[in-house]
């Protein structure tokens, strides 16, 4: 295995382990992608990512994190991502999309408009839901508790969203169970305090996942991959960690779940977390071994040797690039080079290579 060969997902083939990390751009209408979408995923396509994964993509309105976050909970957000996926298709890529809930993360403003709550008289929204009524901090909005029926809804929402996934052209859906919203909020005993059939023991916890899993592998099909980006880790103790998300994958391994996408962090703010290059990529390497299920490594990869190495070396199957593949679209043409190969380019830029 190389940085540079194909990867069998399901029943698609990647060309490259080098894939777009899901990037929240705050540049949505209504939920619609915009052609900033388009220019933004498009130009990563053509720069040479086997896989371009549209940013966290809310399954209801009020799961958004922002008011500008894209959705598919309508079916007129399906068409409007239709030319997207279209665009990336041609390009020899493969599209995806992360579904997402933001959860008692929702609701707040765009990073360049200060990134904090927001409450519903500036433009956010109400009510916001978590798992219990805990506020991700100080000053941030109160969600209210998701009874039993509303929890159902959710499920139903994320397989609605899968669906209309599939009839935008995405083929490869990508579950958000990371970085502190809804889902994750479930897992980790620092946001969950339920005392019900989705709290306390483990296998209470992870059962809204197991649900989501299932309802979207009922509507998604089984030639496509199916992703999970989990935190393997909340970085402090009584929280979330890697051995519980080591049983987690092993349990969603017969239920579908064709790759896991390895993070950390993010549910409770002011975690010290011993940032590096690479500083994730053991999480993905542990769970693969453990499990036996594909992993993919993300959080500083930004060389092309350093991304080579975390193949070769058997720690994941497929890198996420996120801030690399900002500075450069073209980051998997530069590496191919740096790597002594050479990605073909579109017939438009074959002079320049």
């Amino acid at each position: 295995m190389h940085l540079f060969a194909p990867l069998e997902l399901a029943g698609i083939t990647l060309k490259n382990r080098i894939a777009v990390s899901p990037m929240c751009q705050y540049s949505a209408e209504d939920g619609h992608p915009t052609d900033w979408h388009l220019v933004h995923l498009g130009s990563r396509a053509v720069g040479g990512a086997s896989l371009v994964v549209a940013e966290a993509t809310a399954v209801e309105a009020s799961g958004r994190i922002s008011p500008e976050d894209t959705g598919l909970w309508l079916d007129s957000q399906a068409e409007a991502w239709a030319k997207i996926t279209r665009f990336v298709r041609e390009q020899g890529a493969v599209a995806g999309v992360q579904l997402a809930h933001a959860g008692r993360k929702a609701s707040t403003a765009a990073p360049w408009n200060g990134g904090g709550p927001l409450a519903p008289e500036a433009g956010g929204f109400q009510p916001i839901v978590a798992p219990s009524a805990l506020a991700f901090d100080q000053g941030w909005l109160v969600p209210q508790a998701l009874a039993p029926a509303d929890i159902d809804g959710v499920v139903q929402a994320f397989a609605r969203a899968a669906e209309r996934a599939l009839a935008a052209g995405f083929e490869l859906v990508e579950i958000h169970a990371a970085h502190g919203y809804l889902l994750h909020e479930f897992l980790s005993p620092l946001a969950n305090r339920r005392v019900d059939e989705y709290g306390g023991s483990f296998d209470n916890r992870v059962r809204i996942v197991r649900r989501v899993v299932e309802a979207v592998r009922c509507v998604w099909p089984a030639r496509l991959p199916l992703s999970l980006r989990l935190s393997a880790t909340d970085w402090l103790e009584g929280g979330w960690d890697l051995e519980q998300s080591v049983e987690l994958v092993s349990l969603l391994r017969p239920e579908g779940v064709t790759i896991v996408d390895c993070s950390s962090g993010g549910v409770v703010p002011r975690v010290q977390i011993p940032t590096g290059p690479g500083y994730q990529t053991a999480f993905a390497s542990e769970i693969r071994r453990r499990t036996s299920v594909p992993t993919a490594a993300v959080g500083f990869i930004v060389g092309a040797e350093q991304a080579d190495h975390v193949i070769r070396s058997g720690q994941a199957d497929l890198v996420f690039l996120a801030r690399e593949l900002l500075r450069d679209p073209y980051f998997p043409r530069r590496a191919a080079r740096a790597l002594g190969l050479k990605l073909e380019p579109p017939k438009q830029y074959a002079r320049a290579w």
